[in-house]
Order: C-alpha cells, then sequence, then structure tokens
C-alpha cells in the first residue's frame, strides 16, 4: 500500500516555541513569558524570550521548508502578538508578521495550516481569572473573528484549540503556565476550552469562508493495562482514559462528558460550573480533526511492579531517551476515533515525532539520528494500515520542523529535524530531516512520473 497522491506531509511548530521576540513590535506578556521567570519551573532555566528567532527568520526558515520537500506548514498564532492585553487594541505589526509569512508559504507553495490557541495565554487575561473567567469564551471568539477576518481563506485548515488539556495541566499540575495546583480549576479551564472551541467554530462559520476547513487538535495517549487480566491494571487505564482524551471528546462528538467522568468529578469534588446549553454549544460539526500522537501509557495498579516489568511486557521496546517506541500507538488512537466516536470526517496527524535520542554529530558536521527515523518511518507505516481499514487520514506533520523551547523542558529537549544552535541560530539538517525529505520525494514521485 502506497500513501494516496494527495496524501499532505508537513512539519510543525507553535509561535512561543520558535517565534521568540517576545517582548518586540508591541507583543504583550503571555503566561508562559511570566511563569517561565519564576526560578524552578524550567529545566534549565530559559526563557521564550529567543527560542529559535523565527520572528526574524521566517524567511529563511520556509525556504529550508521547500527545499526539505515540505507540503504543509503547521504554526500558531500568538494571541497576545496581536491583541497585547488579550482584547481591545490591535497591534497591527502582529498581524504584519503573520501576513508576510503566510504570503511567502504561498509563494513557496507550501500549504498554511493554522492554530488560533497553543497554550500562550495573554497574561493581562490571565491576571482577569483567564481560563477559569467564563468571560474568556467571548474574549477568545472576538481573537478568533479577527484571525478569520484578516487571514480567513488564505488559509485552508484552522484548528481552534491545540491540545486542550494542556490547560487543565496549567491549572491542575501546577507544572505548566500559569502554575496552578487545584483539580476543581483544571475541570473548570477545561469547560471553557471546550466552550471556547465551540464558540470559535461558530464564528468561523458566520465567515462563510469558501476555502476554509476547522477542526480541533486533540492528543491522545491511549492507556494500557500492564496486565490484561488484572482488574486494577484494567480500572486504572479506563479511569485514565477517562480523564484525559474522553474528557475532550465526549463533548466535542457526543454533547457529553461520560458517565466515567462524571462520576470521578462527583467523587473528587472538582465539578466544573455548567450553564444550560453548553453541551450543544461544544458539540460543533467539524470538517476535520487533527491527532497527536506520540506513545500510548502503560498503566499499573502497583507502581513497584511497573518499575520492575515495564521492559518485559509485549511489544516492550525502549529507545535510548527512555521513552517507548510503540508506534502502533496511531494505529489505536486512529481506530478509537472510527470505532468508539463513528467520526465520519478526515483526520490529519498534526503532531508526531521524538526527543533526545541519540544524536551523533559528526567530524563533517552533519548530525546522525538513526532512531528518529526509525520512529517517524515506524508510525508512518501504521498510519498505512490505519488507511487500509478505511480510515480517512489526509495527512502527517513532523514534530518538530527545529530543536525549539519544550515548555517546562526548556531547550533541554530536542525534537527537530533540524538542529537548532541556539547561541547562534546556525541551523543544520539532521540525517533525519533529509531522510524525511527523500521520502517525500519518492511518494510524490510514484505520481509524478505519470
Amino acid at each position: 500500500m502506497k500513501f494516496k497522491k494527495d496524501f499532505v506531509f508537513g512539519v510543525a511548530t507553535s509561535a512561543p516555541q520558535v517565534e521568540g521576540a517576545a517582548l518586540e513590535d508591541g507583543k504583550g506578556l503571555s503566561i508562559w513569558d511570566v511563569f517561565a521567570r519564576i526560578p524552578g519551573t524550567i529545566a534549565d532555566n530559559t526563557t521564550p524570550d529567543t527560542t529559535c528567532d523565527m520572528y526574524h527568520r521566517w524567511k529563511e526558515d520556509i525556504r529550508l521548508m521547500k527545499e526539505l520537500n515540505i507540503e504543509s506548514y503547521r504554526f500558531s498564532f500568538s494571541w497576545s502578538r496581536i491583541l497585547p492585553d488579550g482584547k481591545g487594541k490591535v497591534n497591527q505589526k502582529g498581524l504584519d508578521y503573520y501576513k508576510r509569512m503566510i504570503d511567502e508559504l504561498h509563494r513557496q507553495e507550501i500549504m498554511p495550516n493554522a492554530t488560533i490557541y497553543h497554550w500562550d495565554l495573554p497574561y493581562e487575561l490571565e491576571r482577569e481569572g483567564g481560563w477559569l473567567n467564563r468571560d474568556i469564551i467571548n474574549w477568545y471568539g472576538e481573537y478568533a473573528s479577527l484571525l478569520f477576518r484578516e487571514f480567513g481563506d488564505s488559509i485552508p485548515l484552522w484548528a481552534t484549540i491545540n491540545e486542550p488539556i494542556a490547560t487543565y495541566v496549567g491549572y491542575a499540575a501546577g507544572f505548566f503556565a500559569p502554575g496552578r495546583k487545584n483539580e476543581q480549576y483544571g475541570r473548570q479551564a477545561n469547560h471553557h476550552v471546550l466552550l471556547s472551541h465551540g464558540e470559535g467554530v461558530r464564528r468561523f462559520r458566520e465567515e462563510n469562508l469558501s476555502n476554509a476547513e476547522i477542526g480541533i487538535v486533540v492528543d491522545i495517549w491511549n492507556h494500557h493495562p500492564l496486565r490484561a487480566d488484572h482488574e486494577g491494571d484494567k480500572k486504572l487505564a479506563e479511569l485514565e482514559n477517562e480523564k484525559s482524551y474522553r474528557s475532550y471528546l465526549n463533548p466535542i462528538f457526543c454533547g457529553c462528558y461520560s458517565e466515567g467522568l462524571l462520576a470521578y468529578m462527583k467523587e473528587n469534588n472538582c465539578m466544573p460550573q455548567m450553564m444550560p446549553g453548553d453541551m450543544e454549544k461544544i458539540n460543533q460539526k467539524l470538517d476535520f480533526f487533527g491527532l497527536n500522537c506520540y506513545n500510548r501509557v502503560v498503566d499499573c495498579a502497583d507502581p513497584e511492579l511497573l518499575k520492575k516489568q515495564k521492559k518485559e511486557f509485549i511489544g516492550g521496546n525502549y529507545m535510548d531517551n527512555g521513552a517507548e517506541y510503540y508506534s502502533k500507538a496511531v494505529y489505536d488512537a486512529a481506530h478509537i476515533l472510527k470505532d468508539e466516536y463513528k467520526l465520519d470526517i478526515p483526520i490529519y496527524v498534526t503532531e508526531n515525532g521524538t526527543y533526545n535520542c541519540t544524536e551523533e554529530i559528526r567530524e563533517d558536521g552533519s548530525i546522525h539520528d538513526a532512531q528518529r527515523i526509525q520512529y517517524i518511518n515506524g508510525f508512518l507505516e501504521w498510519i498505512k494500515k490505519a488507511i487500509e481499514d478505511g480510515i480517512d487520514i489526509r495527512g502527517y506533520y513532523a514534530w518538530s520542523l527545529l530543536d525549539n523551547w519544550e515548555w517546562s523542558g526548556g531547550f533541554n529537549a530536542r525534537y527537530g529535524l533540524v538542529h537548532t544552535d541556539f547561541e547562534t541560530q546556525k541551523r543544520t539538517c539532521k540525517d533525519s530531516a533529509l531522510w524525511y525529505k527523500n521520502m517525500i520525494r519518492e511518494v510524490k514521485s510514484q505520481y509524478n512520473s505519470k
């Protein structure tokens, strides 16, 4: 089986991870600009002030994408670069930056794929309660409408939110911005994120854009029991799935929270405040679904047993970075969407990649990262199998184009196909980038030669 002619191969980034220029040209502070300055929050004590400096180097990076045969670039808008206070006055320099970048992508025949919100809430909105304040639904809606009016049909694929679970982590677990640690806060923030997603879709439909589609991006880390015949392991894995991906997919596609999640929230006194009609607002018809998939999670009711046996369970295969290599995760996730949620819209795998696999820098300056090639190739093979099963997967985006600023991991976690020297900003293609380039060329040549 081979990929279809119109299957899209792309790369992905997000604004706070690659743009830099955090305090330039009228941009306001985001929650990550502030959070990163709190001692101990970022592994290497770095900030998103400069990152990959794409704000100044966007043309060079788009040229690099073209050289790598990239067909689509997934990026995000910085809310606080466009609306420094999150609402009200518009920063024209921010809009101009994105217009130049999008125009150049079109000139280079690279399809833009834009995310409206990728975790970087304007700090001024956080000061008013952030995702805990129900007013954020309208704040987000006004921001989304501005983007639709400004960029509209120049962007074929729009995503309302990237990985809404990150907002839960920021309000419940504390190791993401804004750094709060309250389970009820996390569930309330989640609810408002989902309502904002629905509001974004509603406003998109109002614009009647003729050449654009809208969806959402959700990550699926499917939880598996370590011991398939052990009730404790099975219950734990089931609960974790309820608390993670199902807490988003159920409202989005079924218009309700699952019975399992409702029971958990009631038992743990973390039920969000809801209003009549909320679920109908969340349950909007989408044009596509963005699937972020990196791995699975294995659960065991006995943590010590998991530590002892994690490399011994069936399929166990670990990379140098300590993460399991389980490429079937994307096939499993695709079948969850098809079998559990009866999804009948196209799927794009909007993020997939691995970090800190062994990277050998040779004398000639080339960078050998064989495990990343193995990882990506394995996932692509399972995507083919899902397509063979009749699942409508239309594209794949490698995370990431560049080594970038990986949130609480700082610069320590390198996911890039392209190496970034953060002191000089020099870009060096790793072997994986060259492999990806050649793979795309080979896939497309099967059709171009006919």
